[in-house]
C-alpha cells in the first residue's frame, strides 16, 4: 500500500518505489519512476525531480521580460541570498495569492496609482478565503512588497514605475492587556506548586521579557550560571515547509530577526536560583524538558492560557509577559537604554512607544509630583 498523498510503494524485493508524471503523449500519460532502499530516499528523489520538472516549466511558461510576474520573480532571486526561509515563504505566499494574479501579466510601467489604490480597497473589502477583508498589517506587507518590486523595476531595468511610497494602511494599536502585579504574583506562586518546562519557560519570560519564539529555541546550555544570565541567539517559529508525509509546515530554528536580537539577559538573584533548582541536561529544551522535541510556540500559547486559567486570572496572549515585564521596569526606575537592550530593540524609541505601557498607579504617583506647585501657588495667593 502506498503512504497516504503519495505514489510511493514497497515492492516485493523490500525495495521502495516512486512514481511520478512525465506528461502525456498521444493523449496518455507518461510515467517514470525512481528506485530506493528506503522510504525516505525515494521521497528526496520525487523531490529532486519535481522541483526540476517547475524549474522548466517556468522556463517554457517566461512571462514578457518587463511583465511584473517577471520583474517580481527577479527581485526575489535577487533578495533571496538575505532573507531567512520564513521571509522567503511569506513573500512567496504574498506573489502568489494576491499581487501575481491582479499585475502578473501587466506591463509593469502600465501599472497606474490608480490600480493600486483599487486593488488596497479590495483586499480591504473583500479580502482573504472568507471575503471579509484582510487585516491593516496583511495588507501592509503585501504594499511592501509591491513597493520593492517597482522600486527594483526602476532601479535595476530603469523602467518609469508608478510612485506608491506614500501609499500605506493605518493600523490601529490593539490594546495590550498588562497583567498587574496581583495577577503576576498569582501565576508566579502557582508555578512554584507547579514546576513543569512549561511553567519554568512562562516564568522565565514573565521575569525577562523573552519572545516566545526565543523562549521555545533556549536549551539550558543557553542558560550561563557563572555569568548568571540567558543568551538570545536564536529563535523558533513553524512556517510553510512542504515535506515528507504531506506535511505543509515545519518547525525552523534561526538566527534572530536582528543583530540587536543576539543579546545577553541578566537574571536576578530569585529568579537565578529558581533556574538553577530545575536545571536538566545540556542540549535539553529550557521549556520542554526534553533534547529531541521542543515545545513550539503554539504549544506555550495554550499552555500559558492554561496556567491562566488555572490561576483564575482572564484569558490572555502570551505577548502580554513580554508587555508586563517593561512596564513593570519603568515603573520601578529602570534605564530605557538598559531596558531597551535586555529586550533586543534596536533602539529606545521601539521600547517606549511599542511596549512601555505605564499603569494608572505610576501616572498618580508621578502626578503627585507637581502638588508643590500648587502649594506655592496658595502660599502667593494668601500675601
Amino acid at each position: 500500500m502506498p503512504r497516504r498523498g503519495q505514489n510511493i510503494y514497497r515492492r516485493k524485493d523490500g525495495r521502495w518505489e516512486g512514481r511520478y508524471h512525465k506528461g502525456r503523449e498521444n493523449g496518455k500519460l507518461r510515467y517514470g519512476y525512481v528506485y530506493a532502499g528506503k522510504y525516505a530516499d525515494v521521497r528526496k528523489k520525487l523531490d529532486i525531480i519535481e522541483k526540476e520538472m517547475e524549474t522548466e516549466k517556468s522556463i517554457r511558461e517566461k512571462p514578457p521580460e518587463n511583465s511584473f510576474g517577471r520583474m517580481a520573480d527577479e527581485w526575489l532571486l535577487a533578495v533571496k541570498p538575505q532573507l531567512k526561509e520564513s521571509s522567503l515563504t511569506k513573500y512567496r505566499n504574498i506573489l502568489s495569492r494576491h499581487l501575481k494574479p491582479v499585475f502578473g501579466e501587466s506591463d509593469i510601467e502600465s501599472i497606474t496609482r490608480d490600480e493600486v489604490d483599487a486593488f488596497i480597497r479590495k483586499l480591504m473589502g473583500s479580502g482573504g478565503k472568507d471575503s471579509a477583508g484582510l487585516s491593516p498589517g496583511t495588507i501592509q506587507g503585501i504594499i511592501s512588497v509591491l513597493k520593492n518590486i517597482l522600486n527594483y523595476a526602476n532601479q535595476k531595468s530603469g523602467l518609469k514605475t508608478a510612485d506608491i511610497s506614500r501609499i500605506s494602511i493605518c493600523r490601529k494599536q490593539r490594546p495590550m492587556r498588562i497583567l498587574s502585579r496581583e495577577e503576576q504574583n498569582r501565576i508566579a506562586g502557582y508555578i512554584y506548586e507547579n514546576r513543569t518546562p512549561s511553567n519554568t519557560g512562562i516564568l522565565l519570560s514573565m521575569y525577562t521579557g523573552l519572545r516566545i519564539g526565543e523562549l521555545c529555541a533556549l536549551r539550558w546550555e543557553d542558560f550561563n550560571v557563572n555569568e548568571r544570565c540567558i543568551v538570545v541567539n536564536k529563535t523558533m517559529q513553524r512556517i510553510q515547509k512542504s515535506g515528507e508525509n504531506g506535511r505543509k509546515t515545519g518547525i525552523v530554528i534561526t538566527p534572530p530577526k536582528s543583530e540587536s536580537s543576539i543579546r545577553k539577559i541578566p537574571v536576578s538573584d530569585e529568579l537565578y536560583d529558581f533556574l538553577v533548582r530545575e536545571r536538566r541536561a545540556d542540549g535539553a529544551y529550557i521549556a520542554s524538558g526534553m533534547a529531541d522535541s521542543p515545545a513550539e510556540p503554539r504549544t506555550m500559547q495554550n499552555r500559558f492560557k492554561n496556567v491562566l486559567l488555572q490561576c483564575g486570572i482572564e484569558p490572555s496572549n502570551f505577548h502580554a509577559l513580554r508587555h508586563t515585564f517593561a512596564t513593570r521596569c519603568i515603573e520601578m526606575g529602570f534605564d530605557v537604554k538598559s531596558l531597551s537592550e535586555i529586550l533586543g530593540h534596536a533602539n529606545v524609541n521601539i521600547t517606549m512607544n511599542r511596549y512601555v505601557h505605564p499603569s494608572m498607579e505610576l501616572k498618580r504617583k508621578n502626578m503627585e509630583k507637581i502638588t508643590g506647585l500648587f502649594a506655592v501657588k496658595k502660599m502667593v495667593s494668601e500675601k
